[in-house]
């Protein structure tokens, strides 16, 4: 029997878990964003304090969980799991790219507030925060309801 085969049942599981600690940062970032343009200023212990969760959060949780995710989600594809021919696949891969995309924005906007350089306001932040929800959305009805 095939490795993966047998191991397929536990690549996927490590993919779940995975994922649902990367949205979690997903989710959180962009709101520990908002209390830190709001509410601090560069220089002062609230903005370290902030400076060290932001960087911790991205760091030790987000960029390993997001690894893990796309390597089992990579391993999974290999061993014949996606249907290219099928439009589910290629929109729940979208919705991949989108949260890659996003943790990106997020990893840049946490270097400009580690340098003191945030222009943006509170209110960006609060937007850019329901990103990951629709990511979730449609890579959630993608991959259980396979609509297309």
């Amino acid at each position: 029997m095939d490795l993966i085969v047998v191991l397929y049942p536990w690549i996927k599981a490590l993919h779940v878990i995975a994922v649902i600690a990367w949205m979690a940062g997903l989710f959180y970032l962009p709101r520990l964003f908002v209390y830190h343009a709001e509410q601090a200023t560069v220089g002062d212990q609230l903005d370290g304090t902030f400076r060290v969760m932001e960087d911790k959060l991205l760091r030790l949780i987000m960029r390993p969980a997001m690894i893990v995710a796309w390597i089992a989600g990579l391993v999974m594809v290999a061993a014949g799991a996606f249907d290219w021919g099928a439009v589910w696949a290629w929109a729940k891969t979208a919705g991949v790219i989108g949260m890659t995309a996003m943790h990106v924005w997020l990893a840049r906007r946490r270097r400009e507030f580690a340098e003191g350089r945030n222009t943006r306001s509170g209110r960006t932040y609060r937007l850019m925060n329901e990103v990951p929800t629709l990511l979730l959305v449609v890579i959630v009805v993608a991959i259980i309801v396979r609509p297309f």
